[in-house]
């Protein structure tokens, strides 16, 4: 399995994670009118749990130890009409945070899915799938987590210490300072286990992500893996990222761990405390019976909520870690992207010049080198050359998938930056060397691009480009499925199908990109019947491996080294016996030895 150089972005110098926080948060206040129905629910159930308590405290002092009955009676009844509000309360919290939950998930999925949409294909070039994959899925999880229940247990933490806290004051104050002296202690402990905590998240995000990225690479390329027996070695490899993952996570788990009972031991230390002084309090009237009983009941009361936030902030950690990840692929800016003024023509003709355009990836070697050609409406243009001349990134930055770094293209007599980037693609029909279909039928498929296209639109495409011979021959025929990738179809049957969505989409400027160098000669054969019906009246750009196919082109120009080595039709760049020259008469001649069996023998 091949070394992954993607590098991910070092979170750790960020500096503070509110400022993460916050913008999590944000995503909280499109449904805010919920979150407040939610957040009402719990502080009123805080504010009932902590005063049944205290009505407890009532019970005792006022009523059984007096015997006064009727005020029993009275105290009971409030008692249990709080009761039954209260779970009112918590069904309306639980449900609302289950609501919420959903539309949160739903809103960042969503938010990731437009954005990705709309980056250039440098980021896809740069970005591993596995690593897209894992922000869409767990990290959207861990954060919609800690907005939803997170959230739920720590606004019921603070509200149940703040009100346990306020009828502690009224009980005894003097017991009540002793807890409050507690708390900072708590404090900061939380602290200093969250920055730790922190670190080793981070670890597992960016472990996990290449770990995706394995799973990815080794599911999609299984027949390349199996064909060369890698299997063995792929699960070496596998093993040393699961490794390293088990490491950090049992680092983050052993420390997550070890903060709870350090919360318990202090709390406990502290309760201890308390139930001592209290005891003497009692013994000289300084606390009732009923009022000794209550405030050990808030001292045990406050220590689940102390508890819950101490797992909410380990939670928060974990979910911040995913969140610096989101925010990265969200807050990515697209290479490619519209101008302000940038506006629609209505149509193209395909009258497309270049202008001393020059182009480079990450390096800086330029892939284009000063380019400068005119191409007319309706002229069908052949690109050959040896592998890496730039052929595919000529016909790349005609499709404005990158744009020059150098120079200008013009579209029509205007600078193509001036259209918008959906009028150019969307008017550019692209067959590619490795055919994509995506899961469905066939049907589906070819109307992809265009799906107002009715059956008979369909059908009529496919005619035109040869598949629906094939098509009707299947048992479902046009709504036979083609499974994930169209892996359940031949090469050359894909390739029809996607030459038919090409036409239905009734492309102004047409290019194929080694649209036949994958399929045998019969189908070639097809689908050269059926390019030939498309490129009528279209601006057309061939990049081809078999010569053969492109001796009817208007113009053939021979790419080396990002310029144009050769200019003209087969006919004159055969005379010349020039690049060109020597890779046709070498192709027909393996082909004639082909033919004639006559290749590799003795």
């Amino acid at each position: 399995m091949p070394v992954n150089t993607f590098e991910e972005k070092d979170y750790s110098r960020e500096g503070s994670t509110g400022k993460i926080f916050l913008r999590i948060l944000k995503f909280m206040k499109p449904h805010w009118g919920w979150m407040a129905l939610f957040l009402i629910a719990v502080i009123l159930t805080s504010v009932i749990d902590a005063y049944l308590t205290y009505l407890s405290k009532r019970i005792i002092d006022e009523g059984i130890v007096v015997g006064n009955i009727p005020v029993l009676l009275n105290i009971i009844y409030q008692y249990g009409a709080l009761v039954v509000f209260e779970a009112f309360t918590v069904f309306t919290f639980i449900y609302m945070v289950g609501f919420v939950g959903e539309k949160v998930r739903y809103d960042l999925r969503q938010k990731m899915f437009n954005h990705l949409q709309s980056l250039s294909l440098s980021y896809y070039n740069q970005t591993p799938v596995g690593w897209i994959m894992s922000r869409v899925t767990n990290d959207t999880e861990r954060v919609a987590e800690l907005e939803t229940w997170g959230l739920l247990d720590s606004t019921w933490g603070v509200i149940n210490i703040a009100t346990s806290m306020y009828f502690m004051f009224r009980i005894n104050s003097r017991l009540a300072w002793i807890v409050a002296a507690i708390l900072p202690i708590l404090l900061f402990v939380g602290i200093k286990f969250q920055t730790r905590i922190l670190k080793q998240y981070r670890i597992v995000r960016k472990i996990n992500s290449q770990i995706t990225a394995s799973y990815n690479e080794n599911i999609t390329g299984v027949r390349v893996i199996k064909a060369l027996g890698r299997e063995n070695e792929n699960l070496r490899e596998f093993s040393e990222e699961s490794g390293s993952m088990y490491n950090a996570s049992y680092r983050a788990a052993w420390i997550s761990a070890l903060f709870l009972p350090t919360v318990q031991l202090i709390s406990s230390l502290a309760l201890g405390g308390i139930i001592w002084y209290s005891g003497a309090q009692a013994q000289i009237g300084g606390i009732s019976v009923g009022g000794m009983q209550a405030f050990l009941s808030y001292i045990t009361s406050m220590m689940w909520p102390i508890q819950d936030l101490a797992r909410v902030i380990a939670e928060m950690q974990r979910a911040i870690a995913s969140a610096e990840r989101i925010f990265t692929l969200i807050d990515t800016t697209p290479d490619v992207r519209d101008r302000p003024e940038a506006y629609d023509p209505g149509s193209i003709r395909g009258n497309i010049e270049f202008e001393k355009v020059s182009f480079w990836y990450e390096s800086n070697t330029p892939v284009i080198k000063e380019l400068s050609f005119m191409v007319h409406h309706g002229e069908t243009i052949a690109l050959v050359g040896s592998t890496g001349g730039g052929k595919t990134t000529i016909v790349n930055l005609i499709c404005r998938f990158f744009e020059p770094k150098r120079g200008r293209i013009l579209i029509d007599g205007k600078d193509y930056t001036d259209y918008s980037l959906s009028s150019i693609q969307s008017r550019i029909g692209v067959v590619l060397q490795t055919p994509h279909l995506f899961s469905g039928t066939i049907k589906e498929n070819i109307a992809y691009g265009r799906l107002d296209a009715t059956d008979q639109d369909i059908e009529a495409a496919a005619r035109l480009t040869g598949a629906h011979d094939f098509i009707v021959k299947m048992e479902h025929g046009y709504d036979e499925q083609v499974g994930e990738g169209g892996v359940l179809l031949s090469v050359g049957q894909k390739q029809l199908i996607s030459l038919a969505r090409a036409v239905l989409s009734d492309p102004e400027i047409f290019i194929m990109d080694e649209a036949t160098s994958s399929v045998d000669t019969l189908t070639e054969a097809a689908l050269q019947h059926g390019i030939e019906s498309i490129m009528q009246g279209r601006t057309t750009f061939i990049i081809a491996h078999r010569l053969s196919t492109i001796k009817n082109s208007d113009r053939i120009f021979v790419i080396e080294n990002g310029q144009i080595s050769e200019m003209g039709n087969h006919n004159e760049l055969i005379k010349k016996k020039g690049k060109y020259y020597s890779l046709y008469t070498q192709q027909f001649r393996q082909e004639q030895e082909k033919k004639y069996n006559l290749l590799y023998q003795d």
